[in-house]
């Protein structure tokens, strides 16, 4: 009776420590999305801050944000530069921690949304001027990924 006892004391505690675990990685998971999010949007920002500050080759045909994610990692030409360095926006891209795909390069886990596009119907371009999540999930505050 002892024996019968105790595994139902370890089968309930269990039970109670794994819906807890799955919070604590859903939350962790989010954690990286926000920090991901927030690494792109700010690299973006500063290769659209090069732009206007005349760092970069004007042409009247672009709207001065990044033709893609692999921009802000490779770098431009520093039009002020005399010797013609490099301005770097990002070290990475950082994968998208809500993707599923883990075969694919972390560029191509994000969803991209273009300048002429509208905030509400996020398109692909011929820029980036946003990122957003692909995941089809929902966050803990009840908000899609892909709107965060």
């Amino acid at each position: 009776i002892e024996l019968v006892i105790t595994v139902a004391i370890v089968g309930l505690l269990a039970g109670i420590a794994l819906p807890t675990m799955e919070l604590v990685l859903q939350r962790n998971s989010e954690h990286e999305l926000r920090l991901a999010l927030r690494e792109l949007r700010k690299g973006i920002d500063a290769y659209r801050q090069a732009y206007d500050d005349g760092r970069m080759t004007k042409n009247v045909e672009e709207s001065g944000y990044p033709a893609s994610l692999k921009v802000l990692v490779d770098g431009v030409v520093d039009a002020k530069s005399a010797d013609k360095r490099k301005i770097y926006f990002l070290r990475r891209i950082p994968r998208d921690p809500m993707s599923a795909d883990s075969d694919s390069p972390a560029e191509q886990t994000w969803g991209l949304r273009s300048y002429a596009s509208d905030a509400d119907d996020p398109r692909e371009g011929r820029d980036v001027f946003d990122v957003y999540s692909k995941s089809d999930g929902v966050g803990l505050n009840r908000i899609p990924y892909k709107q965060w």
